[in-house]
């Protein structure tokens, strides 16, 4: 491979390889995970490694099939659950070869239920550039020096919710979310699949001897509107691309804008998808809009649900707005408000048709008395009376 053409058609093999077991939201992401995969194998040629984050705001979205697939096409890959900042920076610095590290379960070290991990943050911060290291004192008692230990490598994680910010910010996201019932992926089997990507690492690691020169020093031409940090973490998914030829220069781009505009936050895990499903079967059932203030009334006057009183605070529109923000509309934008013209005048609301998406990813099946289950939305023309 010593052509643009068979780098080109490299990089198509492994997009296919991830969709052969992988449904990314969209298809930046393919794109965007293709991309990192090599960069891992060229970490020496750039001065920063984004990483690499699968979130989603549910268990059941991909998420651990994704880093697992990973896994098969990096360089050294270390699977690392809860280990510590002292073994992963020893790992790093060690004799064996720098790792890829792959950390699934990110929300157990960062979660709101985790506790303080000040030192696993500041290897993740210091381990973005080339220049990074962690400084450690070694020996005994008084006989301790203080060591320098490098810290750059490349890093993909795995979670539910969100990310200190100082990390999502360095971090190419990966917003999963569950399969529709109309998608279907092959099932991975790790004894006849994984030899499969080895085999791609390999040739990975083949070509990218021989586009060091290619890609070393490179200043890739970025998107309007993506500077600053986004910047940094796009440089090197860009050079290679640029490296490639092809059709890639013209996807990574448009990956690149795709996803520095729809990376956000999302922590809102199993009450996400109660709020979704007392909206479909109790607050929107057989209307396609209602006002923001409508909505919180009927919440609130739901027996046995939580929303009166959710964590001593009553629930309002600035939370109901959050919540909903946290999952995507069926043109993979997220869920907003939107005005609503009522008898009284505009007011903000939410549109039924915003939420069917994530309604058909994440709630169960409506019960069979439920009206939404039996009829579809119909479209109003009508003023809403409050």
């Amino acid at each position: 491979m010593t052509n643009h053409t068979d780098g080109a058609a490299l990089l198509d093999e492994v997009e296919a390889f991830h969709r052969r077991f992988n449904v990314f939201p969209t298809e930046a992401a393919y794109v965007a995970v293709a991309l990192w995969d090599a960069h891992a194998h060229l970490l020496d040629c750039f001065d920063s490694t984004p990483r690499l984050a699968f979130l989603s705001p549910e268990p059941g979205s991909g998420k651990s099939r994704g880093l697992e697939i990973v896994e098969t096409l990096v360089p050294h890959p270390m699977v690392a659950v809860n280990a510590s900042a002292a073994a992963l920076f020893r790992a790093v610095s060690g004799a064996d070869g720098r790792p890829t590290i792959l950390f699934d379960e990110i929300d157990t070290v960062f979660g709101p239920k985790a506790g303080d991990n000040e030192d696993l943050r500041g290897f993740l911060n210091a381990g973005h550039r080339r220049t990074g290291v962690t400084y450690r004192c070694i020996g005994d008692g008084g006989n301790q020096t203080v060591q320098a230990f490098p810290s750059y490598c490349a890093v993909a994680v795995a979670g539910l919710g969100s990310l200190p910010d100082t990390i999502l910010t360095r971090s190419v996201v990966i917003r999963m979310r569950r399969r529709a019932r109309n998608e279907s992926v092959e099932p991975f089997r790790a004894r006849i699949h994984e030899a499969e990507g080895h085999k791609l690492r390999d040739r990975l690691a083949v070509w990218a001897e021989q586009a060091r020169g290619f890609v070393l020093g490179a200043w890739p031409e970025m998107p309007d509107g993506v500077s600053d940090r986004p910047a940094d973490v796009w440089e090197p998914l860009l050079a290679i691309a640029d490296a490639v030829g092809g059709r890639w220069p013209r996807r990574a781009r448009e990956a690149c804008v795709t996803l520095v505009k729809a990376a956000q936050t999302t922590d809102k895990h199993s009450l996400g998808i109660r709020l979704l499903t007392d909206l479909r079967d109790h607050v929107l059932i057989g209307v396609d809009k209602l006002p923001t203030i409508a909505i919180l009334d009927r919440l609130n006057a739901l027996d046995d649900a939580p929303w009166a009183d959710l964590d001593g605070k009553p629930f309002d529109n600035r939370r109901l707005a959050r919540m909903l923000g946290e999952y995507m509309t069926g043109d993979n934008a997220p869920i907003r408000s939107r005005n609503i013209r009522t008898a009284g005048g505009v007011l903000k609301g939410f549109h039924a048709a915003d939420l069917e998406d994530a309604w058909a990813r994440y709630c169960p099946p409506p019960p069979q008395d439920c009206a939404t289950a039996a009829t579809p939305l119909q479209p109003s023309s009508e003023p809403v009376n409050l």
